[in-house]
């Protein structure tokens, strides 16, 4: 059953908390874990249902002992980093993210940057300067298929060593299968690509979700009678492309049904990805307005029409469309 999103991910109150974000070991809130925290590593790209369950042992764990919960991620990501062409897609930006795990109730999130130090930094190296001497970990949470450290060299028997010789405790937590597939955040990428968004949204708990703010663009759906809120993908490359039927919710409205294209707008000659929502029955000025893009269908592939008589007659299908599925 996919959730509505709502302020937070599946399993939240959608309250928002402090949540102190730094990024890198020297600046670390060391006052805040002198008591020790619990912490987890890991990309942390969607907060998938796997991901879900890491977090919520974390916050329990945390609650449990009276330390501060902790996130450790990278930016950019390990993946992106050593990308040669294309990265994966990102299923969340840096924003999206920070959003999620402070809705989540996550203390600190420790996101430093991944350069040439951080890949050669050895498994021994790691521990103690970013789960130690930085974080002070007392009980650290992974997943069952954690690695870490230059050459992925760090693995659970590793922790396990420098836990009972440090003095923290490790908890690997089993991965979440789902009709007999592990949730992964590749799996949900593959999903989405092949617009199969019925199984991305299994995976994640709720619909597949892109945010931004609301730009000023050159107004071409107002004057077809369509008009759009355009929002910058802000990510190498988007995990959709094509029409969408889809639900919107800005910061005192919504959800309201809406049609989205995201793409380069061939017909009209763009090249700059871009993601345009026509909101139905909507006549509000929402510039530079924060909004949410929850992808509930794949209606079809991005075309380049040969007029624009065709792109308009096309729209109205799309349109058609999107209303039929959202109102089932």
């Amino acid at each position: 059953m996919i959730r509505q999103y709502n302020s937070g991910p599946a399993g939240t109150t959608g309250q928002t908390a402090a949540m102190q974000l730094t990024r890198n070991a020297q600046n670390f809130p060391f006052s805040k874990v002198a008591n020790g925290s619990v912490a987890t590593i890991g990309a942390y790209d969607g907060i998938h249902l796997g991901h879900q369950r890491l977090l919520d042992c974390v916050v329990a764990e945390a609650r449990n002992r009276g330390v501060p919960s902790v996130v450790m991620s990278f930016e950019p990501m390990p993946r992106e980093f050593f990308a040669t062409g294309s990265p994966p897609a990102r299923l969340m930006r840096f924003r999206e993210k920070y959003d999620s795990l402070r809705a989540y109730g996550i203390d600190i999130f420790f996101c430093p940057r991944f350069d040439r130090n951080m890949r050669n930094i050895s498994a021994d190296s790691f521990i103690r300067q970013l789960l130690i001497h930085a974080m002070n970990v007392d009980h650290l949470v992974i997943g069952d298929d954690f690695r870490f450290a230059k050459d992925r060299q760090g693995h659970v028997e590793h922790l396990e060593r420098a836990g009972a010789a440090l003095g923290f405790t490790l908890q690997q937590v089993p991965s979440v299968r789902i009709d007999g597939k592990r949730v992964s955040s590749t799996a949900i990428r593959e999903a989405l690509w092949q617009g199969n968004l019925d199984v991305a949204g299994k995976f994640l708990g709720r619909h597949y979700r892109m945010s931004g703010r609301v730009e000023r663009g050159k107004r071409v759906g107002r004057q077809l009678g369509y008009p759009t809120a355009n929002v910058a993908i802000q990510r190498r490359q988007s995990a959709v492309l094509g029409i969408f039927a889809v639900r919107v919710s800005g910061p005192d409205w919504g959800p309201l049904d809406a049609v989205a294209n995201v793409g380069t707008r061939p017909t009209f000659g763009g090249v700059k990805p871009l993601v345009e929502v026509h909101i139905f029955d909507f006549d509000r000025e929402i510039y530079g307005q924060y909004i949410h893009v929850d992808f509930v269908a794949r209606l079809r592939s991005e075309l380049k029409f040969d007029n624009v008589d065709a792109l308009i007659e096309q729209m109205h299908k799309d349109s058609a469309d999107a209303k039929a599925i959202l109102a089932a």
